[in-house]
């Protein structure tokens, strides 16, 4: 008697409901979060809560049927066309860096035909599934320098300096996750370490050419080892102030619904600080399941979504949409929470917006339509 290797029973199946159910979930409360937190800023456009809330309304709507149509489109498809895709985001970041809107001294959003939204947000998607398309390509000679390596740090490079000319936050997580992911994808050890120094001498570049970016982290690093509880300080710090104020003030199951008071003082509490209206509002309790939601869509998107995809592209590509989604949203909570210097990054359906919002319920597609392919490893027994 002996035994054949293990075969690989792949069955389809319906999508992942707990992952769904947790956005849904995310989804309700950035809704009742932006409600709270957008009566100033609807004062400053002359309009009204009620309004700048029914667009987000409308803008979630878009966005969840974004999630349930690239949930039903084979993902082996969708990532045939992620080489020019990139090249296309390739022209929009240069084309903001000329034509942009300047919105507090930076240009990321680009309007067109009335349509405004932030091409950063499209070469991040685009970006992670070409480099995962690469990486599973290239697996029969992954470890090769010239063959492997260099075609993927091609798309990487560029893409991570467009954004990091505006957006200096923004393609410093992506060249993390990017990172990671040529980990994951078996991307030989010392040439990512490389990586690191290629990402270490683009940082530092970027973050010397830019005094706000300094300013943001001397004052980061100020904070952390001169705490000062009597006064609040005014300049760069002071928002991340306004923000722990917010959070101390919700203690454990925070001072109401529609209560902040904090919404008055923070620059952007519907989007970079909503972390911080949430704590207020809904106490630690209300911030601890917020985390808990990402904490369970890490775990579904990594343990139960990538591990048991039916090809290392599914696999990669499920790494690739769980590890972005749940980093942000985990940043902009650090932030707010002064673990983290301020970045600016919102929190995925939870801040008021658009483009990442649709472009993060692309990825959750994405991640829905690799988990309809279960792939169940199952040992057979022979007799011979």
């Amino acid at each position: 008697m002996g035994t054949s290797p293990d075969e690989i029973d792949t069955r389809k199946q319906g999508s992942d409901r707990i992952l769904l159910t947790s956005v849904i979930m995310l989804m309700i409360f950035g809704v009742l979060a932006v409600y709270s937190s957008i009566a100033f800023f609807a004062e400053t456009r002359g309009t009204t809560a009620g309004t700048l809330v029914t667009g987000h309304m409308i803008k979630l709507g878009i966005a969840f049927i974004v999630m349930l149509i690239a949930s039903k489109i084979d993902y082996h498809v969708a990532v045939r066309f992620s080489r020019i895709a990139v090249v296309i985001s390739w022209l929009l970041l240069i084309a903001v860096l000329i034509y942009g809107d300047l919105i507090f001294g930076a240009r990321r959003s680009l309007t067109i035909a009335g349509f405004s939204f932030q091409p950063s947000s499209v070469a991040t998607v685009v970006l992670l599934i070409h480099v995962a398309v690469l990486l599973h390509e290239k697996q029969e000679y992954i470890k090769d320098f010239k063959r492997a390596f260099l075609p993927i740090m091609f798309w990487i490079i560029p893409t991570c300096a467009l954004i990091g000319m505006e957006d200096f936050s923004s393609a410093a997580l992506l060249f993390a996750i990017s990172f990671t992911l040529m980990f994951v994808g078996r991307i030989s050890v010392k040439h990512l370490g490389a990586v690191v120094l290629i990402g270490a001498i683009g940082g530092s570049a970027l973050l010397s050419s830019s005094a706000e970016r300094q300013s943001r982290v001397q004052e980061y690093a100020k904070q952390v080892s001169n705490i000062n509880s009597t006064q609040l300080e005014p300049g760069a710090g002071y928002q991340a102030q306004q923000a722990y104020i917010a959070i101390a003030q919700g203690k454990l199951f925070g001072v109401g619904i529609g209560k902040s008071t904090q919404r008055d003082f923070l620059p952007a509490p519907y989007n970079d600080f909503i972390f911080s209206i949430i704590a207020e509002e809904y106490g630690i309790a209300g911030a601890g399941l917020i985390i808990l939601l990402f904490v369970i869509i890490l775990l579904r998107g990594i343990v139960f979504i990538a591990r048991k995809a039916e090809d290392s592209l599914g696999m990669l590509l499920a790494t690739a949409c769980t590890i972005t989604i749940t980093l942000y949203g985990f940043v902009n909570a650090a932030v707010a929470s002064g673990l983290l210097p301020v970045t600016g990054l919102p929190m995925p359906f939870v801040s008021y917006g658009g483009t990442s919002m649709l472009f993060t319920a692309l990825m959750v597609g994405i991640l829905l339509n690799i988990s309809k392919h279960n792939s169940i490893r199952k040992s057979t027994f022979y007799y011979g």
